[in-house]
């Protein structure tokens, strides 16, 4: 069975070279890049995954990143090379918070590839105890209610210096559901982790994101 420590940093490299190659054809021509033959082996294996694109500043010595567009796969339903594609032409023209990509703007933006463990279900008996079961820097949250169902990133409560409770807090609002639905009987909550590569600026060099190194320079800042 697959997990994410068989997938290599030149794999996760190969994928945001990918999601960048396929969303600059769709938008240049309006087809879809086909299913390279000779990646590595593992891209071919069944895995979650979303792509995240920001927009891309520049002040002085400072960066600021803007959210562009973000969509994904939870579950692994698909192999991960086919998967990153669509997502990311997805990122790109279907997310429905933001108008469409244009081409002009490929070369202001970076592109984020976070691959997904699959979603582990928080079991406890009393709800009021699953922050306890929650890692900041380690844990992606989706929570499901009915025919709500909510996901947040595991470099999101990092980014807005989040705790647990409020991580979960703002996973129920993401779904629809009031802030506190996490302690509702009935509502599941789901935990996962994630691979995170992500250019350092627009077409630049690829990083691994270490998101528990990021949560404790902020903690120093």
């Amino acid at each position: 069975m697959t997990s994410l420590r068989d997938i290599s940093f030149s794999s996760g490299e190969y994928l945001v070279r990918l999601a960048r190659r396929a969303v600059e054809t769709y938008l240049k021509h309006g087809t879809r890049i086909p299913i390279p033959e000779d990646a590595p082996e593992i891209l071919y294996k069944p895995f979650g995954v979303f792509v995240t694109i920001e927009k891309f500043y520049r002040v002085g010595d400072r960066v600021y990143k803007e959210l562009r567009g973000c969509i994904g796969y939870p579950e692994p339903v698909k192999p991960l090379i086919e998967s990153t594609i669509e997502v990311a032409i997805a990122a790109a023209v279907e997310d429905p918070r933001f108008k469409p990509m244009s081409y002009n703007e490929l070369d202001s933006v970076i592109f984020e590839v976070s691959i997904l463990s699959k979603p582990e279900l928080i079991i406890v008996d009393n709800p009021k105890d699953i922050p306890k079961q929650i890692t900041i820097g380690r844990d992606g949250l989706i929570v499901e209610r009915g025919i709500f169902k909510g996901l947040l990133l595991p470099q999101v409560p990092v980014e807005y210096g989040w705790d647990t409770r409020t991580f979960l807090a703002e996973t129920c609002m993401k779904a629809g559901l009031p802030p506190d639905a996490w302690l509702l009987e009935g509502t599941k909550v789901y935990k996962f982790q994630a691979l995170i590569f992500a250019e350092d600026e627009p077409r630049g060099r690829i990083i691994q994101r270490d998101l528990m190194k990021e949560l404790k320079e902020k903690h120093k800042d």
